[in-house]
């Protein structure tokens, strides 16, 4: 009885306060709920007035911020540009290359040879009937074309005689090499199923011959004792200065009437074109196998793409692109010294504020965080500029002229933005030190 009464007194003379610390003990989930409403009304407060701050301060020295900001802009619009630039010569190469001929699958005869009776050995050529037995077997397949070279003085007039090339195409030739007509038109299927006696002149053959291509549509040249008419003027996509199948005194034929001056049906190549350029390199080992399945083990055939090639000028491309975005690279890292010398001086000229806000019990986390927002807000703000200009260069070229400059976005814009973050925390963590170091005494006492 005495213990409860003791127990009983010392309760009444000294009740538990109703403190936070009780009441979060007594409900849990209570507690949870008032620490994360705190904690959160405590960040959301310091970021709002450090914000605050750091608009304040750059209202106080606009012309200063500007000025340093201004090479963050110019090198956040270099960064844009330059990957602009890189992209921009990235499909220029392609289309280039292209050029030669869209989806091409060139099959060769590399070599290997048959051992006929006694011991002669004789090339193992392609077939007309290997080109037609591809076309049954490999889906995709939308132009094809046999390839026959011979070499040939033919009579060009006025008792002049030329050396000339000659190749005996398909009329999908045309399509499969990406011709270009220039004058006249390419032979149809028309002419090589009635065999006519016609020719396609090489550009620069036509206008050494006869001037003009326009003059060089209707000529005769006599091959072999036979009359032929030329029916049109012809160029490459691109210029190849002679390294494709193609030089400056090229003449076509259509495929049926070369046979009869070779002789022969034997094909050292055979052109393909692919409906997409995804079909292509599945279509080349296709190709391959079907061929080589209907020859001899010993000879060898090769299909010749364009993929590789488009793969190499990528990683060029793409590795003089990363080259010149790090050179521009070193713009902002003077962007940054400037942000740098600009802030210490800013820490310099703000002592007593610095002073007074440690005196009314602002932490040196505080401080610090202060000075870094407004370096990283400095600097994320000329980025920003420098970005849009970066941005709106090359679509000022889109809307006003005929060229489609690729924009490089999101990638060029990620990279110049967090390339400025990065410069302003970088750059603005040594005057952030030293704001937050300062002795609040010493500092009151400066004037």
């Amino acid at each position: 009885m005495e213990r409860a009464a003791k127990l009983m007194s010392s309760t009444i003379l000294n009740p538990v306060p109703n403190t936070p610390q009780v009441e979060r003990r007594r409900n849990p989930r209570a507690a949870s709920n008032f620490e994360r409403t705190l904690q959160s009304a405590r960040s959301t407060i310091a970021f709002r007035e450090t914000l605050r701050l750091a608009y304040e301060s750059f209202c106080s020295s606009k012309t200063r911020f500007l000025l340093t900001m201004l090479g963050m802009v110019i090198g956040s619009a270099s960064i844009v540009l330059v990957v602009t630039v890189g992209l921009t010569g990235k499909q220029y190469a392609y289309d280039t290359i292209s050029g030669l001929g869209p989806n091409k699958v060139e099959m060769q005869y590399s070599g290997g040879i048959v051992m006929g009776p006694n011991n002669v050995s004789t090339p193992d050529y392609m077939t007309r009937e290997d080109m037609q037995a591809v076309r049954d077997q490999v889906p995709g397949i939308i132009a094809s074309s046999p390839m026959l070279e011979f070499h040939q003085s033919v009579s060009i007039g006025s008792g002049q005689t030329k050396d000339v090339m000659l190749l005996g195409v398909s009329p999908d030739y045309k399509q499969v090499r990406n011709l270009k007509v220039k004058a006249g038109r390419f032979f149809d299927d028309q002419d090589a199923i009635t065999h006519a006696h016609v020719i396609v002149l090489v550009g620069p053959m036509a206008t050494e011959l006869y001037g003009s291509y326009k003059a060089a549509v209707g000529r005769t040249i006599t091959l072999r004792g036979i009359p032929f008419t030329v029916i049109g003027v012809f160029m490459e996509s691109i210029d190849t200065f002679g390294q494709s199948e193609i030089s400056e005194h090229t003449m076509l034929v259509p495929y049926e009437v070369a046979r009869y001056f070779t002789g022969t049906d034997e094909l050292k190549e055979i052109f393909f074109s692919m409906a997409t350029a995804a079909e292509v390199e599945p279509a080349a080992a296709h190709i391959t196998e079907i061929i080589q399945g209907r020859h001899r083990a010993t000879s060898v055939y090769k299909a010749q793409t364009l993929t590789d090639i488009l793969q190499t000028m990528g990683k060029i491309t793409t590795m003089l692109t990363i080259v010149l975005v790090l050179g521009s690279g070193i713009t902002l890292i003077v962007s940054g010294v400037g942000i740098m010398n600009s802030m210490l001086a800013n820490v310099q000229s703000r002592l007593k504020e610095i002073g007074i806000r440690k005196a009314l019990g602002a932490t040196s986390r505080e401080i610090h965080m202060q000075f870094l927002t407004e370096a990283v807000v400095l600097s994320l703000s000329g980025g920003v500029i420098g970005t849009a200009l970066g941005l709106a260069i090359p679509l000022a070229v889109r809307i006003f002229t005929d060229f489609q400059i690729p924009m490089g976005l999101p990638w060029s814009a990620i990279i110049a933005l967090g390339t400025s973050m990065v410069v302003g925390i970088a750059f603005g963590t040594l005057p952030a030190n030293r704001a937050a170091k300062l002795d609040p005494v010493a500092t009151l006492k400066y004037e």
